[in-house]
C-alpha cells in the first residue's frame, strides 16, 4: 500500500512524524506538508504562485518534502508525478486539535484527505482533540497540556487504512477525532455523523502601535449541540470518532421545491 502524509500545521508538526512512523509499518509512506502552517486553509489551492518543493529532514532525520503551498496541494503534486510515487490512499495528520462538525469546512487537514476522492484513492483525516492547536501562543491562563498522546490515534488509523484501502466506498472519506488520552484510557471508538456547532465570535476593534485600526472575529472558544450519535459526543464519552465524509453537496431533497419556482421564467421577468 502506497500511502500520502499530509497534514495543515505543517512539515516540522510532531503530529505528522508520529502518523508518518506507524504509517511506514503497513506500506510505503511518502510525506509531504506545507512548508509552514495553513491551518483553517480548507480546500484552498495556490494558483497565483509557483510551488517550491525541498527536501527537508524529519526529527527522527527521516527525509519529508516541504511545499510552499496549501495541503490540496501537496497531494496533487504528488498525484501529478513529481515524486514518481502512484498513491493508493490519503491520510491527512495527525492535526493538533480536534476538527469536528461544522468545523470540517475549515479545516486543512480535511481537505487534504478530501483531495484523495478528487484523485480517485480513499482519504482519511485523524485530529486530536486537545482543545487548542499546538502553535498557538501559550497564554499564562492557557497552559500547554502536558503530554500529546498522537499514538493511539496512530495506531488506530493505521489499522482503519489497511480496511479503507479496499473497503471504502468510492468518493468518500473518514474523518478521524481521537480524545487526548492514553491508550488504556481510550473507551473505544465508534462511526458517528458530524454534530453542528454555534459560533461566539464578537468583532473587537484593535488598533496596532501606529494606530491604525483592525478587527479581531475569532476570539470565542465554538460551542456544540448535545446530540446522541455525534463526533462531538464521542469524544465525550473518550472514544475515537469516525465519520464518513462525501463532497455530494446537491440538495437533491430541494431540487422539487426549486422546480416550483420556474426559475427559467426570470430570464423574462421584470423586476417590478
Amino acid at each position: 500500500m502506497r500511502i500520502v502524509l499530509t497534514n495543515d500545521d505543517g512539515i516540522e508538526a510532531p503530529g505528522l512524524l508520529a502518523a508518518r512512523q506507524v504509517l511506514e509499518k503497513i506500506g510505503d509512506v511518502i510525506t509531504v506538508a506545507p512548508d509552514r502552517n495553513r491551518s483553517g486553509v480548507g480546500r484552498s489551492i495556490t494558483f497565483d504562485s509557483t510551488l517550491h518543493v525541498e527536501e527537508r529532514e524529519m526529527a527522527d532525520g527521516v527525509l519529508g518534502y516541504a511545499c510552499t503551498g496549501t495541503p490540496v496541494d501537496c497531494v496533487r503534486l504528488v498525484a501529478l508525478g513529481l515524486m514518481d510515487f502512484e498513491p493508493d490512499i490519503v491520510v491527512s495528520g495527525i492535526n493538533h486539535g480536534e476538527n469536528l462538525g461544522d468545523d470540517i469546512t475549515y479545516s486543512g487537514t480535511v481537505a487534504g484527505a478530501m483531495e484523495g476522492i478528487v484523485i480517485g484513492v480513499p482519504g482519511i483525516a485523524v485530529s486530536l482533540s486537545i482543545g487548542r492547536p499546538w502553535h498557538q501562543t501559550v497564554e499564562e491562563d492557557m497552559p500547554l497540556e502536558n503530554e500529546l498522546h498522537f499514538g493511539p490515534a496512530a495506531e488506530f488509523t493505521a489499522r482503519l487504512a489497511k480496511i479503507a484501502f479496499k473497503g471504502l466506498p468510492q468518493g468518500r472519506i473518514l474523518n478521524v477525532n481521537a480524545p487526548n488520552v492514553p491508550r488504556e484510557r481510550l473507551n473505544g471508538a465508534r462511526v458517528t455523523r458530524l454534530g453542528r456547532r454555534f459560533y461566539q465570535d464578537e468583532l473587537i476593534e484593535v488598533r496596532d502601535g501606529e494606530g491604525r485600526v483592525g478587527y479581531d472575529i475569532y476570539n470565542n472558544p465554538p460551542g456544540h449541540h448535545d446530540e446522541d450519535g455525534t463526533d462531538f459526543a464521542a469524544i465525550r464519552d473518550g472514544e475515537i470518532s469516525v465519520t464518513p465524509v462525501h463532497l455530494e453537496l446537491t440538495d437533491t431533497a430541494a431540487i422539487e421545491e426549486l422546480d416550483s419556482w420556474k426559475v427559467g421564467d426570470l430570464l423574462e421577468t421584470g423586476l417590478n
